[in-house]
């Protein structure tokens, strides 16, 4: 449930924290106060796209914040998944904060719980706790994906059907392999040759990972041994050997110092960095005699490494690529090879296809008797709302037309279908159903399937608009139902579902210098008659309008 949200220069609100309680909330305000800021800003934090238009005027960045509180039905399969998304679990997965900030450079970041989200994760998360039916949700209920994606989620079929696009897609890929191995002909068998020739070629060769770079090192110390020698001898005859060596001089410094330290004490520092000078030098000098004792000059190693290097250089150019990619190349050509191979093998290709084709037909045909069921029980159910929606002897019939071959989405097309009044036969939801029609059907369809959902809040953003009088009684009737067992928040222009809310929200707008800014208010009793006097009448407010204010009040 959302308990908190926060906006800071968001559009026209500077800054704004809201509270939210449990049951059916409404938020009302006149035309262009900013309800729908709100919801915007929601949006935002549960992962729309950002734009930097939706700073605050005058302001660098915009920032949102929500907390939730989460039900203890999600508590487990919620926690869970922040567990497995990395992100720590605040008072033992009981709640959730998300917060997004946009920049005016357009960037936007998102967090969860504090940590650093992906849009992806915030989505992933906002889609457990709220659900969306926006203003316009009428119009996507005509494109045929939308009716039978509407009717899997009501019916709980999305996994289901999500496993029968996955086994559809195998099994097209499959089909695809078995075409090009049926029409491949010569051009298959041309190309597996020239990787079996290659094969051979490179694991003859057998280059191994990370061998060019020693080969290189051993390379460069056998064709410059006598340089190496040469300049070790001469370090050692200059550091230890010679009449005036550095060491004998540095350690006749180091004694006539450790004297004079005995005498001053302001010395003794120097004398420390000298005998460690001394200590330093000598173990130079071992370690030039130990590497003199094991260097060695080997004319035919140096030959071997030469005729490998060539070998290698040959090959790179001869495949274009790097010299350190040809062990890489290697395991890629026998892959490529394993792959031809076997998509050569005709047969054994047809058997997978049948073996792929049963299996999509198995979870096809269970999802098609799912919906079978489901869309006679969501009908009858939108049938009986639309009965109370102005719509007397109207129905709704969800079509299931067999395809011609089955496809990602199951075997049938989805198609919502609806009579006007009685006597009339149903006809597609799209040639018969006026714009006030659709929008009842629409509420009634969302009230309905929400009632079947798992997701805590439920908003709706002006899904009520194209009615009013006794449909408008009605449609507040059923949220306030709703509100009985999810968290409904509602924006709205009519009187008669504001007066049928548990909590009011009023949204204004006012003038704050030179900049527009918009607030928002929970309303008392008093308040709430003088918000739905405006509502039924307009600028002026009589006596009379806020009689009637009460009188809708009283009755819920």
């Amino acid at each position: 449930m959302l308990q908190t949200i926060s906006l800071r220069d968001f559009v026209i609100v500077d800054q704004l924290e809201l509270d939210f309680v449990s049951g059916f909330t409404v938020l009302t305000g006149e035309t262009g106060a900013g309800k729908s800021i709100l919801l915007d800003a929601l949006g935002l934090v549960l992962g729309e796209r950002a734009d930097s238009s939706q700073i605050r005027e005058g302001s660098n960045r915009a920032e949102i914040s929500a907390t939730f509180r989460i039900e203890p039905e999600l508590v487990k399969s919620f926690g869970q998944w922040l567990d497995e998304q990395g992100f720590p679990s605040e008072d033992e997965g009981q709640t959730l904060l998300l917060k997004r900030t946009v920049e005016a450079n357009g960037r936007s970041r998102a967090f969860i719980n504090g940590s650093v989200a992906t849009l992806t994760q915030l989505r992933e998360a906002g889609d457990q706790l709220v659900d969306i039916h926006g203003q316009h949700a009428h119009q996507l209920l005509l494109k045929s994906g939308a009716q039978r994606e509407l009717l899997d989620r009501h019916a709980g079929l999305l996994p289901l059907a999500s496993d029968v696009a996955q086994t559809y897609k195998t099994l097209s890929d499959s089909r695809r392999r078995l075409a090009q191995a049926e029409n491949a002909g010569q051009d298959i068998e041309r190309e597996r040759e020239r990787l079996e020739w290659q094969l051979e070629e490179l694991t003859e060769l057998s280059p191994q990972e990370g061998e060019w770079m020693l080969i290189q090192s051993e390379h460069a110390r056998l064709a410059n041994g006598a340089k190496l020698i040469g300049g070790c001898q001469e370090a050692i005859q200059i550091l230890s050997e010679a009449d005036n060596s550095l060491e004998s001089s540095l350690s006749k410094v180091c004694g006539n110092i450790s004297a004079l330290a005995e005498h001053d004490a302001a010395l003794k520092d120097v004398s420390e960095s000298l005998e460690s000078a001394h200590i330093q030098l000598d173990e130079a000098i071992h370690g030039l005699n130990r590497y003199l004792q094991k260097i060695d000059l080997d004319p035919a190693r140096l030959e071997q490494v030469e005729e490998r290097m060539q070998a290698l250089h040959g090959a790179a150019k001869k495949y274009r690529t790097d010299v350190d990619a040809l062990p890489q190349l290697l395991l890629e050509t026998a892959d490529r090879l394993d792959t031809l191979t076997a998509s050569q093998n005709i047969e054994a290709l047809r058997e997978k296809v049948k073996q792929e084709e049963v299996a999509y037909l198995k979870l096809a045909n269970q999802l098609s008797e799912k919906r079978k069921k489901a869309s006679i029980d969501l009908g009858n159910q939108v049938t009986h709302a639309m009965q109370d929606l102005s719509m007397a002897g109207g129905r709704l019939e969800i079509a299931l037309s067999p395809l011609q071959e089955g496809g990602s989405h199951g075997l049938e097309q989805v198609e919502f279908l609806v009579a006007g009044h009685a006597g009339s036969t149903p006809r597609s939801l799209a040639k018969v159903a006026s714009g006030g029609e659709l929008a009842r059907i629409s509420l009634a369809i969302s009230v309905i399937t929400s009632k079947a959902s798992f997701t805590p809040t439920l908003i709706f953003d002006e899904v009520d608009a194209g009615i009013g009088g006794a449909v408008a009684e009605t449609v507040g009737k059923l949220l306030h139902q709703l509100g009985q067992s999810h968290q409904i928040l509602c924006v709205t222009h009519l009187p008669q579902v504001a007066a049928q809310g548990n909590h009011h929200l009023k949204v204004s707008k006012s003038q704050a210098g030179d900049k527009t800014v918009s607030q928002v208010q929970a309303l008392g009793r008093s308040e709430r008659v003088e918000e739905i006097a405006r509502m039924l009448g307009g600028a002026t407010i009589t006596d009379t309008t806020r009689r009637h204010a009460r009188e809708l009040l009283e009755q819920h």
